[in-house]
């Protein structure tokens, strides 16, 4: 799998934004991003039925569609994938995998997880952008990204909802944290010029933005490496059912003797605990 993937990276890195393209042209879309557990009143994943048909009887599919329906996106690309690899589509297969992943990434955004999304609810404005991308852009080149090994997933749904309310755990910290930070950082320091692309444009500055990731005592980076696993785990689990399709015979182009023996080595070191020295 790992060569699979490591010969299709950039197909994979391209298509892993459609789904994001995809909202300004399909209005069906936008609900597949998140799920607004708070709206359910507290302790909400003990009131929410997993399957989909008992959470509609319950709170019927419009409610279910208007307050988001991330968890159940996920199973759904996950099954799609599994008919990928039974069908031995290259593109499909790629094409799913990058939906199921970036599903999967939407779910680990603690702020993907509420109605206060940008912290409008809290008069804190624009906090999404800064944990989901100001703080990735600036720290996310020292993260450590070499998670270990992929593992077998029993039940896609239930792992969508754990994700789901390991999410939403984190979403009071993320609130407080930031509110301490603005309160005890100068008013004139929080923004600065910043160059996005070809534009220059206020942003919160690095000074704030790395008080706020340090107040989070590592959050970002363990919701990015839980990601990763996941990600793997549930691309390795939709091969293990569709039946371990031979994937050798599905890569266009395949590897030279050097991209494969990096990835033999690669996988030699996570056996051994250790990291490449490419990271």
């Amino acid at each position: 799998m790992a060569g699979f993937y490591e010969a299709n990276i950039d197909f994979i890195t391209e298509h892993a934004v459609d789904p994001d393209k995809r909202r300004y042209v399909d209005s069906l879309e936008g609900p597949r991003h998140f799920f607004d557990a708070d709206h359910y009143g507290r302790r909400p994943f003990m009131r929410m039925p997993v399957r989909w048909k008992l959470a509609a009887k319950k709170y019927s599919e419009d409610t279910l569609k208007k307050y988001g329906t991330v968890p159940w996106e996920i199973q759904y690309q996950y099954y799609r994938l599994v008919d990928d690899f039974k069908e031995h589509d290259t593109t499909d297969i790629l094409k799913t995998s990058a939906n199921l992943g970036h599903y999967i990434a939407d779910a680990h955004v603690p702020l993907h997880l509420t109605q206060n999304y940008n912290g409008q609810l809290t008069h804190q404005d624009g906090i999404h952008a800064l944990w989901e991308s100001r703080l990735p852009e600036l720290f996310s080149d020292h993260y450590n990204y070499y998670v270990g090994k992929a593992r077998y997933i029993e039940n896609p749904l239930n792992e969508a909802f754990k994700i789901s309310r390991s999410s939403y755990s984190c979403i009071d910290s993320v609130l407080r944290l930031e509110r301490m930070v603005n309160k005890n950082f100068p008013a004139d320091k929080k923004y600065e010029t910043v160059k996005h692309g070809n534009r220059n444009v206020q942003d919160y500055s690095e000074a704030y933005a790395k008080a706020y990731h340090s107040a989070l005592k590592g959050m970002v980076q363990r919701r990015m490496r839980s990601a990763v696993l996941e990600i793997g785990s549930f691309w390795y689990s939709a091969w293990v059912d569709a039946g371990q399709p031979d994937l050798n015979k599905l890569i266009d182009k395949p590897l030279s003797p050097d991209e494969k023996k990096k990835i033999q080595r690669e996988v030699a070191l996570y056996k051994m605990g250790k990291i490449p020295e490419s990271k």
